[in-house]
């Protein structure tokens, strides 16, 4: 499914923050008329500005879609664009107006997103936990596991018609939420079986879940924390649907050696999610949705560029990759027969 008027739903719910950034750019760093004066690497952005490296990112990946800077070999500029509204001495110079916006409390926390790396609150919520922490509490994450469910009515459908899963017959689907997505999988290839795995509170959701769309004979859940406990062997897919961008590097690699080191051989692993080009330019949309994820998780939307050499690094081989709906694609790779 590709409706339009669903991805502008979309847009505008994954993409809120988003504005926000660019004010905040424009307010607290005067971040344009900077980088006029100073082409500069991503390191050098974060050195001289004393800002961190993922935020900044999330945050020139963002600018790039928008048209406001590019990038000459291995330094950032900014764009003709950019410069005729964003700069000093330009006619046309709308830095005012977004500094009339810049006292807004997200402004103010976002800034200190850039400086520190430490997410903020789910939604810049006035109180509670960031996102990964708020999860272990039950009634957050009931709440938030339904409303991933309901996005999951059009994406999941979607995502079954694009991953072959024709010469498989065990599935396992990490941190897999209400398990809609291996729902959608077992009725589009009714020899599968699948396993949710996930931790509490979520693992006891999901078995209720099952039960009601009477699907426990064909998918079954296993209750594990997914970084410390152990993988179970056996399976020929691993699934991760929205997970992989809510993590930072290191862990993302953490997950993807745990899925090498479990995945029979042959087996293929599809990451389904919302992927930066190769060259971190956009899409505008997936980049909107980055900012959301650098603010209220340890992750951001990673490019196709990024994941491809974390899979190869980790020992997968034949990485493919196949839009979806919603801005989502699954990228596909298998596990090599030793």
């Amino acid at each position: 499914m590709n409706d339009p008027f669903f991805n502008g739903l979309l847009r505008r719910r994954d993409g809120v923050f988003s504005t926000d950034l660019l004010i905040t750019a424009i307010g607290y760093l005067d971040f344009f008329n900077w980088l006029k004066k100073n082409p500069s690497t991503s390191a050098d952005i974060c050195k001289k500005l004393r800002l961190a490296e993922r935020p900044v990112d999330v945050m020139l990946t963002f600018f790039s879609s928008l048209n406001l800077i590019k990038k000459t070999g291995i330094r950032y500029h900014v764009s003709k664009k950019g410069d005729v509204f964003l700069t000093e001495g330009s006619p046309f110079d709308l830095r005012g107006y977004f500094n009339s916006l810049r006292e807004r409390p997200i402004c103010q926390d976002i800034a200190g997103v850039l400086r520190t790396n430490t997410p903020l609150n789910w939604a810049h919520a006035s109180q509670g936990d960031e996102w990964a922490k708020a999860m272990g509490k039950k009634d957050f994450a009931a709440s938030f596991t339904a409303a991933m469910d309901s996005r999951g009515a059009i994406l999941a459908p979607a995502l079954s018609e694009k991953l072959n899963c024709t010469h498989y017959s065990k599935l396992l689907d990490i941190a897999g939420a209400s398990g809609i997505y291996s729902s959608a999988l077992v009725r589009k290839y009714p020899h599968l079986q699948a396993s949710v795995l996930e931790k509490s509170p979520v693992d006891g959701i999901v078995k209720n879940l099952m039960k009601k769309q009477g699907l426990s004979k064909k998918i079954s859940v296993i209750s594990a924390d997914m970084f410390s406990d152990p993988w179970p062997g056996g399976f020929d897919i691993h699934l991760f649907s929205h997970v992989l961008h809510d993590w930072d590097v290191q862990d993302v690699k953490l997950l993807l050696q745990k899925s090498f080191d479990t995945l029979e051989p042959h087996g293929m692993l599809a990451i389904h999610d919302a992927h930066i080009n190769r060259q971190k330019t956009g899409p505008v949309e997936v980049a909107e949705y980055s900012v959301l994820l650098m603010l209220s998780t340890r992750g951001k939307c990673y490019s196709l560029g990024e994941m491809k050499q974390l899979l190869q690094e980790v020992g997968f081989i034949n990485v493919h990759l196949k839009h979806t709906a919603g801005f989502r694609s699954v990228m596909t790779a298998q596990k090599p027969i030793e």
